[in-house]
């Protein structure tokens, strides 16, 4: 092209230049200006947030609200809508469909039981303890149920039970804030309820590791006295390899899991260096864990608390 013709084109483009540049930032979305409300609150009082639920998760959740709108006196829609609003990231909504039930149901340990686990999620540790041990009065004497699963496993079996949920998660409550003796009992009393592996083995691996914080190093072995490689595991294979490592028959590297899964096993293991002695590798592993997004998983609130608690 002739030098005087590019040099007229050029003029011409730089001329019409800020009408391209206006008409393109008339055309791009504005960026929303609404702050999002967090979904909790760390034990270091930075904001959480939930991610966006998947199609699939807004399409049960969907379901869920339609049954409990049918017919909202059956309490079996209410804990589902309760379960449901909570896996689509909303737990203080969770919390308080859970509140209207017991105002209705006041003895159902249910409503405890999963109002319990979402204090727990948003770090309200106090509030935990209280339904979680209401829940544990309630349940004297009643036959244990098995306690259908929100978000089945591959095998679509329930591994878990009522009485073992509300055990469990209180002795989880109780070792968030460090209270190894009441976290003991809560996970000793959940290994009572049911005899199958996943339970044995998700307990198991909370025993041995508060024995080893409690100094009980002969307790914590002899915890480990039923974990074998043969052991037939549905759901909790990240808690089955756990106890394997601390027994010896697995290596740091041969551990493996994703999710939920990845951060108990990176927990589990940041603990184990913690009381073995190292607590800069476990401080650096901990400190990893809760670089994540995953702030709702068991394995990153653990973490979580031990490094705001300093260790």
């Amino acid at each position: 092209m002739h030098f005087r013709n590019r040099l007229h084109l050029l003029r011409r483009a730089y001329y019409f230049l800020p009408f391209v540049l206006l008409l393109s930032s008339c055309t791009q979305p504005k960026e929303q200006t609404t702050a999002r409300e967090p979904s909790a609150i760390s034990f270091e009082g930075q904001p959480l947030f939930s991610p966006e639920p998947s199609l699939e998760l807004v399409e049960k959740y969907n379901e869920k609200k339609a049954a409990y709108e049918q017919d909202p006196s059956k309490l079996d829609n209410l804990i589902w809508l309760g379960r449901f609003t909570a896996y689509s990231g909303d737990y203080e909504g969770a919390i308080q469909i859970y509140s209207d039930g017991i105002q209705l149901n006041p003895n159902d340990p249910r409503l405890y039981r999963h109002r319990g686990h979402r204090y727990i999620t948003v770090r309200k540790l106090d509030q935990a303890i209280e339904d979680f041990e209401t829940a544990a009065k309630l349940i004297e004497g009643l036959p244990n149920e098995i306690e259908p699963d929100g978000m089945p496993n591959a095998q679509n079996i329930s591994v878990s039970t009522l009485h073992g949920n509300i055990w469990y998660h209180l002795g989880l409550a109780y070792y968030l804030k460090h209270d190894y003796q009441n976290a003991l009992r809560g996970f000793s009393n959940g290994l009572e309820t049911s005899s199958n592996d996943d339970n044995v083995v998700s307990t198991t691996h909370w025993i041995y590791m508060i024995n080893r914080l409690l100094g009980n190093e002969e307790a914590a072995e002899r915890a480990l006295g039923g974990i074998t490689p043969q052991m037939d595991i549905i759901e909790n294979h990240a808690y089955h390899q756990l106890t394997l490592f601390y027994k010896g028959e697995l290596s740091e590297a041969e551990l493996q899991g994703d999710g939920s899964a990845g951060d108990a096993i990176l927990y589990g293991v940041a603990n184990w260096h913690l009381y073995n002695g190292d607590l800069v590798l476990a401080r650096e592993q901990m400190k990893k864990l809760t670089s994540t997004s995953s702030w709702a998983s068991f394995g990153y609130i653990a973490a979580e608390s031990d490094l705001a608690r300093g260790f």
